[in-house]
């Protein structure tokens, strides 16, 4: 099978070649890989690491910091040395670049996330390949919102964004493993994963390397967004030959997870992409499949929580009682108004609140399952 829209995130390890500077050779082996598949008509947007270490390297900085100040500096230097770098190497091929740099702010907001959307689509229909990076320089997670947290995630997200056909997520590691190889000669790699449980988590191991902020966990994460899209998504090793041929191409080549049946539809992939998400509900057994096999409405009779503080229109997660995920969506009323008509039928709502907005807590129409 052949992949059209590809995006490729490229990790810090990869393009460091596992030392503290950006390495040319390495870099220039990746850029040409995508160069050939820009000029047989694929569509690619790279998301790239890098920016910090860069800004390391050029001071002449060694030590291990990572403190926000100290990395929304070492950001600020190195983003210009890495798009300089990228600028450099698909010039070579004739092909334009462009850098986008963006924040978790960027795509809470929907006409924000729109925006993105359509700058980046105007940038594929331009044949110009887009560079994206979250922004360090203003992003912090101090408050817990305005960051991606790491280039992984990111690269879902713009996956998303974009109706990608497929993810990549390159770094220095082979795919996910059965154990961590480097502890257990018997960790095989498992080369197709159809639905990330349990006992795939619990593969994946601890965080990431002293260089990146991403680790086998992050990728998980960010494989779960996006093939629950409709995004597949391979994890493999960037420094293998040709591997980015081989992926565009459909061959098996590192970890390969499986995506739902059919893309959803552009506002349900923003809903569940958890970016706008301020608040919970909890919802029985019998509400849950009512959402999933009757494609019902979420009435308040069926949640049992509310959690967070939000109003009417904003994005709440909506998860069974005992915790897993149903879905997303927007509420027709707010925290307060919830928590009294929670477990109410839907004819009490008006003799409750003294008003009603209708008869359900989130409307089907702008609901999104998981």
């Amino acid at each position: 099978m052949q992949y059209k829209r590809i995006v490729i995130k490229l990790g810090t390890n990869l393009i460091t070649g596992g030392s503290g500077s950006l390495d040319l050779k390495v870099m220039a082996d990746l850029t040409g890989q995508v160069a050939q598949l820009h000029h047989r008509g694929h569509e690619i947007i790279i998301v790239s690491s890098g920016a910090v270490a860069a800004g390391r390297d050029l001071l002449g900085i060694k030590n291990k910091r990572r403190d926000i100040p100290f990395t929304q500096v070492m950001a600020s230097v190195g983003q210009n040395r890495l798009m300089n770098l990228y600028y450099g190497l698909f010039l070579e091929h004739g092909i334009n670049v462009a850098q986008a740099l963006l924040t978790r702010s960027d795509l809470t907001d929907r006409a924000h996330y729109l925006n993105a959307r359509n700058t980046l689509l105007a940038l594929i229909d331009l044949k110009v390949i887009c560079v994206v990076n979250e922004n360090d320089v203003v992003c912090t997670d101090e408050l817990g919102e305005l960051k991606f947290g790491d280039n992984d995630n990111l690269s879902a997200m713009v996956a998303n964004l974009v109706d990608a056909d497929l993810l990549v997520l390159l770094s220095d590691v082979e795919g996910l493993y059965t154990a961590d190889p480097q502890h257990d000669p018997q960790a095989k790699l498992i080369p197709v994963i159809d639905s990330i449980d349990n006992k795939v988590e619990d593969m994946a191991g601890g965080a990431g390397s002293a260089r990146g902020t991403g680790g086998m966990v992050t990728k998980l994460e960010a494989a779960r967004l996006a093939t629950s899209s409709g995004v597949p998504v391979i994890i493999a090793k960037g420094s293998l030959p040709g591997v980015i041929i081989e992926a565009a191409a459909g061959k098996s080549t590192g970890t390969f997870f499986t995506a739902r049946d059919n893309k959803i539809e552009s506002r349900q992939r923003w809903l569940l992409s958890g970016l706008s998400c301020v608040g919970r509900l909890v919802i029985d057994k019998g509400a849950a499949a009512a959402l999933r096999r009757q494609n019902k409405s979420l009435l308040p009779a069926g949640i049992v929580e509310v959690e967070g503080s939000f109003k009417r229109g904003d994005v709440v997660d909506i998860h069974e009682n005992g915790g897993k995920k149903v879905g997303s969506g927007i509420v027709n009323y707010s925290s307060d108004d919830l928590l009294r008509i929670r477990g109410e039928k839907s004819g009490a709502i008006a003799d409750i609140l003294g008003y009603k907005y209708g008869d359900d807590a989130v409307h089907r129409d702008n609901l999104a399952l998981v």
